[in-house]
């Protein structure tokens, strides 16, 4: 019988999402506290898990002693604003907790290399999210295109069109560059990005546009990327929090076959994908292909599934800090190229101008 094990949520708004993947594991983890600040949020959120069937978790307010003191906690989740993700990871995996942090991991590449050392002399796991990863969708295009059923990949081109006014920056960190340290590239189309590059791999240059044209705010909330691809690939993204309705789409181009994910803003991971054959013969072969697709749990609850089976040593992390490293990676190479007008390579060096952070 595998081991249970116990997990506190750190912020109880954004960790909301999470305890709703959770609490369909309930035979590998218990959520066992939730620390917030905010007394009033955090019982709700308690309340809302013990209404749904589960023990109650405690509530605390203090990520100190009275959270990493504990010894019945295994697993801390950093569910904050992204200006507190590096020191709450750093001292989370300092008290000897497995940990879990929400995108975007940190705000620089040095950031993550410090990061990737404090786990490997704490003897933990820091696991990054990046729960879009496990969509049956999404698995079924990376199946085509690593099994090379798919061909050769010709372009692909990206659409993040969400809506986004003063109301959803009502909340103090947002909009700001200090606490946010990005904008529509960094929290919106940071997903989607990270599955372009689980589909297509590395990147190897990026051309980039960032403006602030739909709300009076510091951080951007239009952009246009141009990615050229390790493979040769050549990509396109549009970003906007402008748009009238929303959308995010990934379209790609190969070969043998184009794929058109779900444009379901929130999910574009998850099925219906649309695998459209270069030539009628091909439907029965493309069909084949994808018959033997990795199934599972999609979502929190496919990544926290697979995140056990590491636990247990069963497995790999299903995310790893190498992954981060690439998305932020891929942020900084972005918003470099967006400030200077320049060109940006990858992969960036320790002695490039944006190692130490885009906010510089």
């Amino acid at each position: 019988m595998s081991r249970i094990y116990n997990i506190a949520v750190v912020g109880a708004g954004i960790g909301e999402r999470q305890t709703s993947g959770l609490m369909r594991l309930q035979d590998r983890f218990r959520i066992k506290v939730i620390c917030d600040r905010n007394a009033e949020r955090a019982g709700k959120l308690a309340d809302q898990i013990a209404r749904a069937g589960a023990p109650r978790p405690d509530v605390v307010s203090d990520f100190g002693d009275e959270l990493l003191g504990r010894s019945d906690v295994d697993i801390v989740s950093v569910c904050l604003p992204p200006f507190l993700h590096f020191e709450a990871s750093k001292r989370t995996l300092e008290a000897g907790k497995h940990t879990v942090c929400e995108k975007p991991l940190v705000g620089s590449l040095a950031e993550v290399d410090a990061l990737e050392r404090i786990t490997a002399a704490s003897g933990r796991m820091l696991m990054p999210v990046f729960q879009y990863r496990f969509g049956r969708g999404l698995q079924k295009a990376k199946h085509l295109l690593h099994s090379g059923a798919a061909g050769k990949v010709y372009a692909a081109s990206i659409e993040t069109h969400w809506t986004r006014g003063m109301d959803y920056y009502a909340v103090p960190w947002r909009g700001k560059l200090s606490t946010e340290f990005g904008g529509a590239l960094l929290g919106h189309s940071i997903h989607i990005h990270d599955i372009l590059t689980e589909l297509l791999g590395p990147v190897a240059s990026v051309s980039a546009l960032a403006a602030v044209r739909v709300n009076p705010i510091e951080t951007e909330d239009c952009a246009a990327v141009i990615f050229e691809m390790v493979n040769g690939a050549l990509v396109t993204s549009s970003t906007t929090l402008g748009s009238a309705d929303e959308l995010t789409r990934l379209r790609v181009a190969c070969e043998n076959v184009t794929m058109i994910s779900n444009p379901s803003p929130y999910t574009p991971d998850r099925e219906p994908w649309s695998f459209i054959p270069k030539a009628p013969r091909d439907e029965a072969f493309l069909a084949a292909a994808m018959a033997d697709a990795p199934d599972g749990a999609e979502g929190y609850t496919g990544q926290f599934a697979r995140y056990h089976d590491a636990l247990e040593g069963k497995s790999a992390l299903p995310v790893n800090v190498t992954d981060a490293y690439r998305s932020i990676e891929l942020a900084s190479a972005m918003y470099h190229s967006a400030r200077t007008g320049e060109r940006v390579r990858l992969p960036i060096a320790k002695d490039h101008p944006v190692y130490g952070g885009w906010r510089l």
